[in-house]
């Protein structure tokens, strides 16, 4: 195989790759034996059709969309390493070449990762950010530890109110037609929390357990599903059942049930882990500001795939998170009224932020030679493995090259953030930007 690199503008790059005619016809005839159970031809038993019989009445060219599919997914990889560019995008492919008995050429052009002009990244000014923990602030954590001992339960003798919790079955009908995916049964609603489109929440306030409600909304315009985008709907909705939230009071009980004598005693505990959790958060707060300042210093160009690519990666996490708890993607669309489109547009500040950070603090360690020793990749794993309650040693037997790689890169950033931490300088708030936050705290 061959590979031949194109610099183009933008940080951007061709690779022309050149695989040989021998695999090529491997993948042809590979294509062939996948297709030909598909292909019937009079006189011949299912699967019995010879491949040159096919390609005569067919073309030759019958077999070459499976065969480039192939070809590309089996040489891309090792041709995107033999390169020797750092690629930071998905691969745009174009097809050159594809001929039985010749060799399969094919470009790739992909974005490549951006050389940066550093700014001063020691003695970055941060603001010095107060730590102590208010009684405002412990009144605060008290009441939200209360509500996190909440229950639910169920309520027979009132309509349903904003913030209850309803069980309820809904079909949805446009113009008298049901539409697919506006059907649910089962599902639990929280009034409040906007789940689903328009006034659909507020319309089931002040009604009953076992009320038959007609909900009517009219979907936004830029809704996703486009059949569907700026018409009115109609639900029919049946409410199974109403539940609220019931709060416990702080008192001695409640203090005891959580492994303490005294109410004070737990009050104490509570200040003290909230002052390491606002140590923390100011930690790092005062990263993401020096990181900020760095980055506002230095001259960075982000070639669009490699934002484009950062963009679908956020997304893909968000999905993955949802799953967990059990709520698909495409039903959250739905009820959001959203795009992945505009879920891009939403998340692409972020994503910039993360790559220019990420570029900085890699520039960072490469520039003060920070080195990744086999004592910190050896830490690393151990804590890995402690968070996901795996061996360590068998973690580390399934991490190949690839892992390992990204596993010293990433402590070599945490080191760079380390060293660039290590410098900065401390100052006080501005004084109008502390009024407002001590009036914020106050209302």
């Amino acid at each position: 195989m061959g590979v031949q690199v194109e610099n183009l503008e933008n940080n951007m790059a061709k690779l022309t790759i050149e695989v040989a005619a021998e695999k090529v016809e491997k993948a042809i005839q590979g294509a062939y034996l996948k297709q030909r159970d598909r292909i019937r031809v009079p006189g011949f038993r299912k699967g019995k059709v010879p491949r040159k019989m096919i390609e005569k009445m067919y073309g030759e060219a019958i077999f070459y969309e499976e065969a480039a599919n192939t070809l590309i997914m089996e040489n891309y990889t090792e041709a995107a390493e033999e390169s020797g560019i750092e690629i930071v995008s998905r691969p745009v492919v174009d097809i050159v070449t594809l001929k039985g008995g010749e060799p399969f050429v094919f470009t790739a052009e992909v974005a490549v990762k951006p050389d940066i002009e550093l700014g001063n990244y020691r003695g970055v000014k941060v603001t010095k950010v107060d730590t102590t923990v208010s009684e405002e602030e412990l009144l605060r954590e008290v009441k939200a530890e209360c509500e996190k001992n909440a229950r639910s339960v169920t309520v027979e003798d009132r309509a349903v109110e904003d913030g209850d919790t309803v069980i309820i079955d809904y079909e949805g009908f446009a113009d008298g037609v049901a539409f697919d995916g506006g059907k649910g049964e089962g599902q639990s609603l929280k009034i409040g929390s906007h789940s689903f489109i328009d006034t659909f929440e507020e319309q089931l306030i002040g009604k009953n357990a076992g009320d038959e409600v007609e909900v009517c909304v009219t979907f936004p315009e830029k809704y996703h599903a486009k059949e569907l985008a700026g018409r009115p709907a109609v639900f029919q909705v049946k409410i199974h059942e109403i539940r609220a939230t019931q709060t416990p009071e702080l008192d001695e009980d409640f203090a005891q049930d959580a492994g303490f004598d005294t109410v004070d005693e737990y009050k104490e505990d509570l200040r003290k882990n909230l002052e390491e959790r606002k140590k923390e958060q100011a930690k790092r707060e005062q990263e993401d500001e020096a990181l900020g300042k760095i980055i506002e210093d230095s001259k960075i160009e982000l070639p669009e795939p490699m934002i484009e690519t950062q963009c679908e990666e956020m997304i893909n996490e968000s999905a993955r998170r949802m799953a967990g708890s059990g709520l698909a993607f495409e039903q959250y669309l739905q009820f959001s009224g959203l795009t992945v489109e505009q879920l891009k547009d939403q998340v692409r500040p972020e994503a910039i932020t993360r790559i220019k950070s990420r570029l900085v603090l890699e520039k960072i360690a490469k520039t003060e030679n920070i080195e990744v020793t086999d004592a910190d990749i050896e830490e690393e794993i151990q804590k890995m493995a402690e968070n996901y309650h795996l061996d360590a040693e068998k973690l580390k037997a399934t991490m190949g090259e690839r892992e390992k790689k990204g596993l010293t890169q990433d402590i070599a950033v945490e080191k760079a953030v380390n060293l660039v931490m290590e410098h900065v300088e401390e100052v006080e708030k501005a004084k109008k930007e502390q009024e407002a936050e001590e009036n914020a705290v106050s209302e």
